[in-house]
């Protein structure tokens, strides 16, 4: 057992009702998790809505394995939430979430080009694209962990999106930036001209070049 300061967990609350607040989850779709130390993780409880979450639905879970250990049940995708943990320790915060244009993206069977704006890859980098797994199963857990292993963005095939950062307004911005790209992919079809390679080249980071494509 273990036990939490109501500070870590308000504001825990606080970034899940913003997540919902921009509209990139609905209802009790998506979930949220943080790195609260070394061994420890908060993730949204299962079945809550975002957007009216409060610190009785915050769940306490190990990160080396998921393990339940305080608070109501955890989401049932906490296993790829602390896979993500263990494989990235950079990262502090994992959105899982389910944008209207992005997951009609997810949706379809084709993969665009997404590096349409210059946020995508200022910001966001390649995106990765798993195929459709078991809501909440082993085999959804390790391709998703797999895939972020080497990217910050992953789309999940007829499910949602996955994405990561050291704080949540980094998390928070990869989301509503590639909500921005997916819709501008939505709205423009055909006519929509992505940046070229040597622009996105231009806007990497430096030191990203080597990231997964």
């Amino acid at each position: 057992m273990i036990d939490v300061d109501e500070q870590p967990l308000s504001a825990f609350v606080v970034a899940a009702r913003r997540v919902a607040g921009d509209g990139l989850v609905r209802c009790s779709s998506g979930n949220l998790s943080q790195r609260l130390d070394g061994e420890h993780l908060l993730v949204s409880a299962s079945q809550t809505w975002l957007a009216d979450l409060t610190s009785e639905q915050v769940s306490i879970c190990h990160i080396a394995d998921g393990e339940h250990l305080a608070g109501p049940p955890a989401s049932i995708e906490t296993r790829f939430h602390a896979g993500i943990f263990r494989a990235r320790p950079e990262v502090n915060w994992v959105l899982h979430f389910q944008s209207p244009a992005a997951t009609v993206l997810a949706c379809c069977d084709t993969r665009p080009d997404l590096n349409v704006i210059i946020e995508v890859p200022a910001y966001i980098g390649p995106v990765a694209w798993v195929p459709y797994r078991q809501p909440g199963s082993a085999e959804l857990a390790e391709a998703v962990v797999a895939a972020m292993e080497t990217h910050d963005m992953a789309m999940l095939a007829n499910h949602g999106q996955v994405t990561v950062g050291a704080t949540f307004a980094e998390t928070l911005q990869r989301a509503a930036f590639f909500e921005l790209a997916c819709e501008i992919v939505c709205r423009g079809g055909d006519a929509v001209i992505p940046l070229d390679t040597e622009q996105i080249a231009a806007l990497r980071p430096k030191g990203d070049e080597d990231r997964a494509v």
